[in-house]
């Protein structure tokens, strides 16, 4: 019978609470960052390279990069918050279970999803809101991002598991391995080899393969549970549980998808009606989806770090912890929109031309775009931190209705109510009425948790 670390043993219960949200926030920051630089690198390089028509197709490819992610993260966050609440239980051979049949679930996931992408690459791209002058660039990148669609999952479910066995800095390891060798290939692609969005496709696979191998690596060398073959044989029930417990981190990317296909269509409609035609809206807003992509991957980096402090110790009912935990999370979060909203609202073009030399009606809608897409970007770290803190203690419903809400409750009616009013600058108003009501709801369930904490913390005095 395996020994169950007590409490007192295990640094989630005894070490400072600032402390190990820096020891784990920081290099999971990081990891996402890099998982989501990884397109953000290729559409700069391709932006100098080939102009921005090659940026529009990237951003056709886009949301099938962000489903990936959303199931990656689904079964990865899954079976990370699964680990953390079962050994703060102690239920170490429980755990075990649910890191092995985390990794058996992605690594099938993934391979359908390769499999659907590829067979019916054509009608998905329009689907997500491709042009006849954009479509043969987004096959021409899309055809090769989707054989490399497996790597970047699995290493991105074992990463999140790895970050909850306690080695953070080893997760951070594994993605800025890939993205260094993506960066490196990127220009040499498509300036010296002149391979255009090809090449850019190609450095990216090979930067994910790199990724994949150094996460795989690890496997061996869990701390908290030690994984056996039979660890990996799928079992519905504990498949079941991965899948309720990262149901919110799968809604929370998987919506940014059909915002995305909404608003690139929204947008080729209504920008075909406006001076600035539909390929430089299209284009101008898959920006700045990206740059927001970079600001929520950064939240719920702080959020995914909190998250094994958070769930080891409601497991183990130490309920003050808990509460100091998710109270640093959102000022941290707090302080980083704060900058980013800055950056987005008085130096727009900074950002801009690190995407290419353009001019004229596109950084004009460009600018525009950034300011009132991305207005009350400040709200959006108290849902990101709220829907991740209430999948950590185990009540996924709740979160996944948090992530439900700005994404697709608010979004979808407000993107089509909009612009029938205000035409193309409506898509762009769409996003900081979803986030205000967002921050509503979010402030509220923030409330209530925090008043069930004390009430729990009384019960137990």
């Amino acid at each position: 019978m395996e020994k169950v670390l007590s409490g007192k043993q295990s640094p989630f219960a005894t070490e400072p609470i600032g402390r190990l949200i820096v020891k784990f926030a920081v290099p999971s920051v990081i990891a996402l960052l890099v998982n989501s630089l990884y397109n953000i690198v290729d559409q700069i390089f391709i932006g100098w390279g080939v102009g921005y028509l090659g940026n529009g197709a990237t951003n056709i490819v886009f949301p099938i990069t962000i489903i990936a992610l959303a199931l990656s993260m689904m079964i990865g966050n899954g079976g990370a918050a699964y680990l953390s609440l079962k050994l703060g239980e102690g239920e170490v051979e429980t755990a075990r279970k649910g890191v092995g049949n985390a990794v058996t679930l992605v690594t099938i996931v993934s391979i359908i999803l390769t499999a659907i992408f590829l067979i019916w690459i054509n009608p998905i791209l329009t689907l997500f809101g491709a042009t006849e002058v954009l479509r043969p660039y987004a096959l021409e990148y899309g055809a090769i991002i989707g054989i490399g669609l497996p790597f970047m999952m699995i290493s991105a479910a074992i990463n999140s598991m790895i970050r909850a066995d306690g080695s953070p800095k080893y997760a951070m390891l594994s993605m800025v391995i890939g993205a260094i060798i993506n960066v490196i290939l990127d220009p040499i692609f498509i300036f010296i080899f002149e391979m255009g969005v090809k090449g850019a496709a190609i450095a990216t696979i090979i930067g994910q393969v790199a990724s994949f191998v150094v996460s795989v690596i690890y496997m061996p060398r869990f701390k908290s549970v030690h994984l056996h073959s039979s660890s990996f044989r799928p079992q519905v029930k504990t498949c079941g549980n991965i899948v309720v417990f990262g149901l919110s981190s799968f809604i929370t990317q998987f919506a940014i998808t059909i915002v995305m296909a909404m608003t690139n269509n929204l947008l080729t409609q209504y920008g075909a009606a406006s001076v600035y035609g539909s390929e430089i809206p299209l284009t101008a807003t898959g920006i700045v989806m990206k740059v927001n992509q970079i600001m929520i991957a950064i939240l719920l980096g702080i959020a995914t770090g909190a998250q094994p402090i958070i769930g080891y110790n409601y497991g183990a009912k130490s309920y003050n912890r808990v509460k100091k935990a998710l109270e640093i999370a959102l000022i941290a979060s707090e302080v980083v929109l704060i900058i980013a909203f800055l950056i987005f609202q008085f130096t727009p073009m900074s950002v801009v031309s690190l995407f290419g030399s353009e001019e004229g009606l596109y950084n004009e809608f460009a600018v525009m775009a950034f300011r009132i897409f991305l207005l009350l970007c400040p709200l959006t770290g108290f849902q990101t931190v709220a829907a991740v803190y209430l999948q950590a203690v185990g009540k996924p419903v709740k979160s996944a209705i948090l992530s439900l809400a700005r994404q697709i409750i608010f979004f979808v009616p407000t993107a089509l109510i909009l612009p029938i009013f205000l035409g193309v600058k409506g898509v762009l108003w769409t996003g900081p009425v979803a986030d205000g009501l967002a921050f509503i709801l979010s402030l509220a369930f923030l409330i209530y948790e925090r008043n069930h904490l004390k009430k729990k913390h009384i019960q137990i005095a």
